[in-house]
């Protein structure tokens, strides 16, 4: 079975934590990557302590929330009792909360205006505290989506870094749910290739296999860990 046309993964908590690190291992191999080169992103937000436990206790360290309020809620807890925990922000960011972002996430995923540019320059001089930085590309050019235009997309980056003085790590992008993503995966890759950009978040429950593939070296999956909502 191709990455392609791989079944997506369903399950509950460890043991569908176990069979999507398996379905990455057999993608990188496939892909003739390093799987050391992919980092897999538990997607936990909406769930609370009780669900995420199981899955830290599993092993993973890496997890994923879409909102700074909720993760500010209930991480600090988690976190006291287990180290190595690291929080990506993969939801969108407003400018008023750019502060809590950058003290609680250890990596951004919706860079994707210059207002979040200025607000996390601001913070990131004066926390001292640098999160990776990743563009969020609108990939499929979708009104209701957030992200940059992919022709709008090497201004943009060169602004972050020229004006800003912002250290981008790569790259964001959700493909539109009705379109075979590899597309949109592939024109995201080439966008990074030509801005010297090594980082790629994209690929989902449904997609990884697929996204890795194409080069993804982070995927955010979240239902086929914790289930659906």
């Amino acid at each position: 079975m191709t990455a392609e046309n791989a079944a997506p993964v369903t399950g509950d908590s460890p043991n569908a934590l176990a069979a999507v690190e398996a379905e990455i291992a057999r993608a990188c191999k496939e892909a003739r990557t390093d799987r050391a080169s992919v980092t897999l992103i538990a997607v936990s937000k909406t769930f609370d302590a009780d669900a995420i436990t199981p899955v830290i206790d599993a092993g993973q360290r890496v997890f994923g929330e879409n909102r700074v309020q909720e993760a500010k809620g209930k991480w600090p807890a988690l976190t006291s009792v287990t180290s190595g925990i690291a929080l990506h922000l993969i939801g969108p960011l407003q400018s008023n909360k750019a502060k809590e972002a950058v003290a609680l996430f250890d990596a951004i995923h919706s860079v994707d205006r210059p207002s979040i540019c200025q607000a996390l320059a601001k913070e990131i001089e004066s926390q001292n505290r640098h999160p990776e930085l990743f563009v969020q590309i609108n990939i499929g050019e979708e009104p209701q989506k957030a992200g940059i235009a992919p022709d709008e997309a090497d201004a943009f980056i060169a602004s972050c870094r020229e004006t800003y003085g912002l250290t981008i790590a790569g790259l964001m992008c959700i493909p539109p749910v009705d379109e075979p993503p590899a597309a949109h995966f592939a024109l995201t890759a080439k966008i990074a290739e030509r801005n010297g950009l090594k980082k790629l978040s994209m690929g989902m429950s449904a997609d990884f296999a697929t996204a890795i593939m194409l080069g993804a070296t982070h995927v955010r999956v979240g239902s086929a860990i914790f289930g659906h909502r």
